[in-house]
């Protein structure tokens, strides 16, 4: 929901803690998802023509430690020469908690971005249109923050795997997409039983199997949300940085890399060793993550939500319900060769 309107008396005094000068008007967007979870950014416009920007939010995953960490990450990223708007304190430097709607919610600041997202563009510019145009641009910027090797905070990044981002989450997305497949072919014909339990504990012996060495793998510092929304595209259509960390954190490259590539399964593999190619060139991949990518692969993409939405789709149609139990069970076992790819 957007608004704009005249600045009021307590949106004034809230900027005031921040900036200098008199806004003259403020547009408001409401983003959060869940009644749990309460964003909202205010775009002030000042006498000037300026614009900056304010976040007022609550939520389990956004208090001011994690903030710093954003605040930090940022500049990680613009010190590779990507552009990121920075992430401001109000005038002493913190991120102020305040009484807001009925919440308690804490509120930072930042630059308003000074090139637009492809989703702004994709209304615009048709060759513009999808992430995949970028994914050239995406890989090399994350390559290359996977190689700083970033370890200043132990937060996780939205797409922890054997934890959870949040204390709301009941568990790991990973596990809840698996959780909410086995829900889905639970309620199959009977035909189906043997093979849907078949898929189900080879699943849970890729994850046991995965977890000791996973935790041997090396971490950095992510965006972690790499969709259009937050992709900063000039007016020549080049790639230039990255916006929105409120679901950056500590992640396993491998781990990110994947679980940014999605589509059927060939086509999903297509991306992946694409991926880790591009990303060879400024990311040295180690020995243990060249032995994990499969079983990593493993855990992560059969029963991934894709998968769910497989079986939604196929209802009552057994022959196709049958194809897809195929395809994921020869996914689950197929000898995939990503360590040609990894340099």
């Amino acid at each position: 929901m957007k608004q704009t309107a005249p600045v009021d008396p307590g949106m004034w005094k809230l900027y005031a803690r921040f900036f200098d000068g008199d806004p003259v008007s403020i547009k408001s967007i409401e983003t959060g998802v869940t009644k749990d979870d309460f964003r909202k950014t205010v775009i002030f416009t000042t006498e000037t023509g300026e614009k900056v920007v304010l976040k007022i939010v609550s939520n389990d995953f956004t208090f001011p430690e994690k903030i710093r960490m954003w605040q930090r990450t940022v500049e990680e990223y613009r010190d590779l020469g990507y552009y990121c708007p920075r992430i401001i304190g109000d005038k002493t430097g913190e991120f102020p908690m305040i009484d807001f709607s009925g919440r308690r919610c804490v509120v930072y600041a930042e630059e308003f971005s000074r090139y637009r997202t492809l989703e702004d563009r994709m209304t615009k510019d048709a060759e513009h249109a999808s992430t995949r145009v970028y994914a050239s641009d995406i890989w090399r910027m994350t390559a290359k923050i996977a190689e700083k090797r970033l370890n200043y905070t132990a937060y996780p990044s939205a797409y922890c795997l054997f934890e959870r981002f949040c204390p709301s989450d009941e568990t790991d997305e990973v596990t809840w997409n698996a959780l909410e497949w086995k829900k889905l072919a639970d309620a199959l014909p009977g035909s189906f039983s043997g093979q849907v339990q078949r898929i189900w504990t080879r699943w849970n012996e890729n994850r046991d199997a995965l977890r000791p060495l996973y935790k041997k793998l090396p971490t950095s510092v992510f965006q972690a949300d790499l969709n259009a929304t937050n992709l900063l595209i000039d007016e020549n259509g080049a790639f230039k940085g990255v916006m929105d960390f409120n679901l950056c954190g500590k992640e396993v490259f491998l781990n990110y890399l994947m679980r940014e590539n999605y589509d059927d399964f060939e086509e999903e593999l297509d991306l992946i060793r694409e991926a880790l190619r591009i990303s060879s060139a400024y990311y040295a991949f180690s020995e243990d993550e060249k032995r994990v990518a499969l079983p990593l692969y493993r855990c992560l993409k059969p029963l991934w939500y894709t998968r769910v939405e497989d079986l939604e789709e196929a209802g009552d149609d057994e022959a196709k319900i049958r194809e897809i139990l195929n395809r994921i069970e020869q996914f689950q076992t197929a000898e995939i060769d990503f360590t040609s790819c990894m340099g």
